[in-house]
């Protein structure tokens, strides 16, 4: 009949609606595992060099030529000792952790992604897409030594976002894995120009507005970096030719 096809309808548009309004369910308990970014040494000289090996046997997995960006995820069994010896020495500085990142073609975790990056990533948010799940920690481990990752004191609790005020950009309609669009992020106060100038000279300063920096992480490789899932950040312009970085997205 005519009404449940209308209520069919409403349904779906509300989901659909809701899906791109995401809202984390078990907010509280994501807030209470929060902290500030920290800086660890847990990898050494030799393991470094096995994981940028095992980047290169990897196969490649996406490249945006958009962003001007490789990515390869990390599956298992391409160097089942490496894998043993990651999952260890994330244990021991995150406690007890489920891998988030996306599964392998068999349903195997991956164990993160590998980014070669060319330009600078813009303004955006690694904060999921699944509205029940309790997101917890990303580790950021720099393969190369030149470039930066900016993070901004302003959290979001909706699902990963990519942050713009390009109007068509603003349209566009996420498939299930790829980020919303959003210019919730945006402020009154005007972004400080010579920060701007130094570090973020690929973005909008316009697209800056409200934003204020509560954490600059200066690429060193040997060092890791643990930082909360809610934290929105970006590249920051210095590159030389390229970057090459892994990020592991983690839950409880």
């Amino acid at each position: 009949s005519k009404s449940f096809l209308f209520v069919v309808f409403i349904t779906i548009k509300f989901s659909v609606k809701y899906n791109y309004f995401m809202k984390h369910k078990y907010l509280d308990r994501i807030k209470s595992l929060e902290g500030p970014p920290k800086k660890i040494n847990i990898f050494s000289e030799q393991e470094i060099k096995m994981i940028i090996e095992l980047y290169d046997l990897l196969p490649e997995r996406t490249y945006n030529k958009k962003q001007n960006v490789r990515k390869k995820a990390w599956e298992q069994n391409y160097n089942k000792e490496l894998d043993k010896i990651y999952v260890s020495k994330l244990k021991e500085v995150l406690g007890d952790y489920k891998m988030d990142n996306l599964k392998s073609k068999s349903g195997e975790d991956l164990y993160g992604l590998f980014h070669e990056s060319f330009e600078p990533l813009p303004i955006h948010v690694d904060s999921g897409f699944t509205p029940d799940e309790i997101i917890y920690k990303q580790v950021v481990t720099p393969l190369s030594s030149v470039g930066d990752t900016i993070f901004f004191k302003k959290r979001w609790y909706g699902r990963s976002t990519s942050f713009t005020i390009d109007s068509e950009e603003l349209k566009f309609k996420p498939k299930a894995d790829q980020n919303d669009r959003s210019n919730k992020h945006l402020g009154d106060k005007e972004f400080d120009k010579e920060i701007h100038k130094k570090y973020l000279s690929h973005i909008d300063i316009n697209n800056l507005r409200g934003m204020e920096i509560e954490f600059i992480y200066e690429w060193k490789v040997g060092e890791s970096l643990i930082v909360d899932r809610t934290h929105i950040h970006c590249a920051s312009s210095r590159i030389d030719h390229k970057k090459l970085g892994l990020t592991t997205f983690t839950k409880k």
